[in-house]
């Protein structure tokens, strides 16, 4: 059996260290795509023994896929993918569980879930209904791809599915602008998903399943039918108040108070301000979508996806 865990980066010096260091024991090799990072991240990378491949930044999606493209390919059955952002790490019970239960997985399996949880302003997030979330992070070497999308993208994995229930942590140590700057860029990134989901101007992929699909299939897929299907702005609204009061959010102190409203209201308020936005740019001045989404957002789009 064999591990080979993919890592992109941009300026990841302050999280790097700490990622590569959980790979260590769990990971045969590490590929690290950067997009010419300006601090150490590369000077990192080398001293934990990582292959460093650098190219300029498109999408996550499109990032990860060309990454998984330059892998030597391999006619075996037991070389496993894993993909890890650079802010995250494995937890002494991920990694072990994953270096004694992996070599076992029944050869029908080709994909295994794992919970991840998220720290915000340095307190572990354990409420609001969105933690630990099962996020698909290994699969079999060519039984999987991330999904063609602009934002919230998924790997799309075809065959029986497993989980360990170690935990992968998320913690960022950014600053709180950091965050929002980053968020702001997100926002306008799933606005195109939105939009394409109306007007079909480009190709797309999603995980969205009622059933068989996993947690982030059954989001994915509640998210598309029923939550896109409330009037903007009010479903914001509504999504904050089921996370924070309905879910418990609250118990999160400080912390979680600031998450959910900054995660669950704010940045998806942001996105329906900004669908409204290119919407009313189209009504004024008579134009199709792809050129509304340029002028407004400032992204190019076409057939090709992300």
């Amino acid at each position: 059996m064999k591990i080979i865990a993919v890592v992109l980066t941009y300026n990841e010096e302050i999280h790097l260290e700490r990622c590569l260091a959980s790979l260590s024991g769990v990971a045969d090799e590490i590929l690290v795509v950067d997009c010419f990072s300006s601090d150490r991240t590369i000077e990192i990378a080398g001293l934990h023994g990582a292959k460093v491949i650098q190219r300029a930044w498109k999408s996550h999606s499109d990032q990860f896929n060309w990454a998984l493209d330059q892998l030597p390919a391999s006619s075996a059955d037991d070389v496993w993918i894993m993909r890890i952002d650079a802010d995250e790490f494995l937890t002494p019970e991920l990694a072990k569980e994953i270096r004694l239960k992996l070599p076992d997985v029944s050869s029908s399996v080709t994909g295994i879930f794992v919970p991840r949880r998220m720290t915000f302003q340095g307190k572990l997030l354990r409420f609001g209904g969105i933690f630990p979330v099962q996020v698909l992070r290994i699969f079999r070497q060519g039984r999987g791809r991330c999904e063609n999308r602009w934002m919230d993208e998924h790997v799309i994995v075809e065959g029986g599915m497993s989980g360990f229930s170690g935990e992968l942590i998320d913690d960022n140590k950014n600053t709180l602008t950091w965050w929002t700057e980053k968020h702001n860029k997100y926002s306008t990134r799933e606005v195109v998903d939105i939009l394409n989901m109306e007007y079909g101007f480009m190709a797309s992929e999603t995980v969205a399943k009622l059933a068989g699909g996993g947690r982030a299939g059954f989001k994915r897929w509640v998210k598309e039918k029923i939550y896109w299907k409330f009037p903007l702005g009010i479903r914001a609204f509504v999504y904050f108040c089921y996370r924070y009061i309905l879910m418990l959010g609250f118990l999160d102190g400080r912390a979680g108070a600031a998450f959910h409203v900054l995660q669950g209201f704010w940045y998806r308020y942001l996105v329906d301000a900004k669908t409204a936005e290119v919407k009313r740019y189209m009504k004024e001045h008579r134009v199709d979508v792809v050129v509304a989404i340029e002028r407004v957002l400032g992204l190019r789009v076409g057939p090709g996806g992300a």
